[in-house]
This record gives structure tokens, C-alpha cells and sequence, in this order.
């Protein structure tokens, strides 16, 4: 048996020092408040990257305002009054009403951002899209300005049911400009009387508005609405036909014609389907 070296002394244990346990009290101190730190930048960081607001295509100005109040934590009416006030780049047909050129797009949030720069923003990116070389080429294709054709646009959004349906639609809008025919779109009184409904009555159509494109020919005096790609693309390519009428009868089902009794038959057509549903 081997004993134990002198040495050691059995039954007496290390102690730290008072400096000892100090540091070591500092140091515990130190770690926690950094780490605390670390996870407070992490969770801000990735806080801030996922913030985001989100511009649907064909969305209206004041859904846009509501839609920046609410992800800034703003007053309802704060983005509104902001775009009143703000320099945004338009054009000078704007009359600084910025519909139709907030563009539809994912925009980033952060703790910098206020209502005039995110507007801002959606302006900016409008300019760049509606400035590239295949929109200002179209244009002038169609004997339109830049700010028309987005105001085409604008009533192709609302008024094509299918992607697919956007360029006939244009090609619809082109027609009854040529013709000095009213457009006769309902999207246009929707926007007059701010609400979205396919039920159009007589009185609508004799509403007072510069809106009424039943009463007023030619284009309204803004979009309205905000454009995406899909609906610009058909804007300044329309497809070719003599379509002066259209009507969706179903979803997916959109007739096209140039023959107004056709038309008249398309319309008892979708009446009937409308009833049969139990919307009508």
C-alpha cells in the first residue's frame, strides 16, 4: 500500500481568494451581459429582416395608405396625409396623386422607415418599371403617354378576370378610344363609389363623377389602381381583334365580341348564371 505524499493533506480544500472570487464575479458578469447583448442584436436583426409590406397587384391608393398605417403602427389617415404632403417623383399628369405608381412589390420595414419613405419607395420602383425601354416604345406604339398607359393598365387589372384575358381587354379599351366610345367599364364606378362589386345598377351609370366612364368618354383622370407587370405587359401589347364588348359570363369564361347583340346575349347569359348561384 502506497501512502500518501506528505504533501497532501487530507480533508483541506482550495479556496479562492476575495480578489479571486471577484474576478471570477466579474467575468460571470461580463459573459451574461454580452451574450444578453448577442441575443438582443440576433432577435432585432432577424426581427427586422422578416418585417416586410406586402403591395398586391391592382390594390387602390387609400388599401396601399391603410396598409402602411397598419405595419407602422400609424394612425389610420397618418399615410394619406403623408402622401398629400410628400415630394413624390410623378409626372406632372398626376397632379400629385400617386395612384398607379405604387408599385406592386414586396417592400422592406424597418425601424427607419416612415409612411413618406416607404410611398416613396413604391414611386421610385414605379418610375424605374414604367421607364424601361419597352414600356415608353409601346406607348408610343399606341399613341398613349407612359401615365395612360398606366391608367390602362390600371382598368385592365381590375376588369380582366384571367391573366390570360389582360391583353383582350386592352385590346377592348383601345377599340372604344378609337371609336370616341365610352369605355362603359364597370371598375371605373367602383372606383368612384370606393367599393368592389359586380352588381351595377342604372343609377350607378348616372353618378356625377369624371369617374363615369358611361357618361364620360375617353379615360379617367387617374388610374384606378395600382399595376402590376402582367397588366402593363398587355397594356402595350394588346392582342389584335375587332372586340368592342366583354362579359364574364363564369369564372374562366369571358366573352369577347364586336357584335353588341352578341354581347346582350352574353350579358342574360351571365344574369342567368348569377341567379342560378344565388348572387344575383
Amino acid at each position: 500500500m502506497m501512502n500518501e505524499p506528505s504533501s497532501a493533506k487530507p480533508g483541506r480544500r482550495s479556496r479562492l481568494t476575495r480578489r479571486g472570487r471577484l474576478l471570477l464575479f466579474v467575468g460571470t458578469v461580463v459573459v451574461v451581459v454580452i451574450a444578453a447583448v448577442l441575443v438582443t442584436l440576433l432577435l432585432k436583426e432577424t426581427k427586422e429582416e422578416k418585417a416586410s409590406l406586402v403591395v398586391p397587384e391592382g390594390w387602390r391608393a387609400s388599401q396601399v395608405y391603410a396598409a402602411v398605417d397598419k405595419a407602422l403602427d400609424k394612425t389610420p389617415g397618418t399615410t394619406r396625409k403623408a402622401a398629400g404632403a410628400a415630394q413624390l417623383k410623378l409626372p406632372a399628369d398626376a397632379k400629385g396623386n400617386p395612384e398607379g405608381y405604387l408599385f406592386p412589390a414586396t417592400y422592406p420595414v424597418d425601424s427607419k422607415s416612415t409612411p413618406t419613405s416607404l410611398l416613396s419607395y413604391m414611386v421610385n420602383t414605379a418610375n424605374q418599371r414604367f421607364g424601361a425601354e419597352h414600356i415608353s416604345s409601346g406607348a408610343q406604339r399606341s399613341g398613349v403617354t407612359i401615365y395612360q398607359m398606366v391608367n390602362i393598365a390600371s382598368i385592365v387589372q381590375a376588369e380582366a378576370d384571367t391573366p390570360q384575358d389582360m391583353a383582350k381587354v386592352a385590346r377592348v379599351v383601345y377599340n372604344r378610344l378609337a371609336k370616341g366610345m365610352p369605355l362603359q367599364m364597370d371598375s371605373t364606378l367602383n372606383y368612384a363609389l370606393n367599393r368592389s362589386t359586380l352588381d351595377t345598377t342604372a343609377a350607378d351609370t348616372r353618378i356625377d363623377s369624371p369617374y363615369n366612364s358611361y357618361q364620360r368618354p375617353g379615360l379617367p383622370p387617374t388610374p384606378i389602381a395600382n399595376p402590376g407587370e402582367a397588366a402593363m405587359n398587355a397594356a402595350i401589347n394588346p392582342s389584335p381583334g375587332d372586340w368592342l364588348y366583354f362579359v364574364t359570363v363564369a369564372p374562366g369564361d369571358t366573352r369577347f365580341t364586336a357584335d353588341y347583340k352578341e354581347h346582350q346575349r352574353n350579358v342574360e347569359e351571365f344574369n342567368a348564371h348569377r341567379r342560378e348561384s344565388g348572387s344575383g
